[in-house]
């Protein structure tokens, strides 16, 4: 574990030194997918108490980088290309069609409610409060498909994507949430226009999937 972790040596708290460490350590690649991060072992490299450790490893299972498994405790969340590849690829064959669906139907009650998710992302700074926003705007798009089944599908994919979500994030920095492209479906979704709205929810997925993507080739 000692030679794995790197960072800075001064922060304003212990919590955020450790948090900052681990971070880096899990992003890069240098910390892989299922290391048991022990508290006795990461306050001991570290020279922090236990208390900054526990504090730091909640923070970090907040934004979808550490996983807490029954009778393990903390390990290193175990999240791939191929399985982020998978769920953007579920969530545009769906997404596309449920919004199409929906777009005749929405009331100008519905457009007002995703504007003010829209705004409520923009003051969100937790990640889990800040995936949840981004669900629920989306479901409000697709809300009058009039299709349960395929709005049940959805609604799934979406609570599964929130990991990804949280975990791309992290990465890359709240600023890659595209809201530019949330408020431009929503437009064209309360003007009528279909295939432009759609056009926009794809573009949006693919960008989001291409940048992913490019995170863990980077990565190596």
């Amino acid at each position: 574990m000692a030679r794995l972790l790197d960072a800075p040596p001064r922060w304003r708290t212990a919590t955020e030194y450790v948090e900052a460490t681990l971070k880096a350590a899990i992003l890069e690649g240098r910390l892989a997918a299922g290391t048991p991060l022990r508290q006795d072992d990461i306050a001991r490299d570290l020279q922090v108490s236990r208390m900054p450790v526990r504090e730091a490893l909640r923070q970090l299972e907040a934004q979808a980088l550490v996983d807490s498994v029954p009778h393990k405790g903390a390990v290193v969340t175990d999240i791939s290309a191929s399985d982020a590849a998978d769920s953007f690829a579920i969530r545009r064959g769906l997404e596309v069609v449920a919004l199409r669906l929906s777009i005749p139907n929405l009331t100008a009650e519905d457009g007002v409610a995703a504007a003010a998710l829209i705004d409520a992302m923009e003051e969100e700074a937790d990640p889990g409060q800040l995936g949840q926003l981004n669900r629920r705007f989306h479901m409000a798009l697709y809300a009058r498909a009039g299709r349960p089944r395929l709005l049940g599908l959805v609604d799934r994919e979406l609570a599964v994507f929130d990991r990804y979500l949280r975990f791309f994030l992290a990465a890359q920095g709240r600023e890659r949430m595209a809201q530019q492209d949330h408020r431009a479906m929503l437009a064209a979704a309360r003007a009528g226009e279909v295939q432009q709205a759609a056009e926009v929810l794809e573009r949006h997925i693919d960008a989001a999937a291409a940048a992913m993507a490019g995170f863990f080739a980077g990565r190596g």
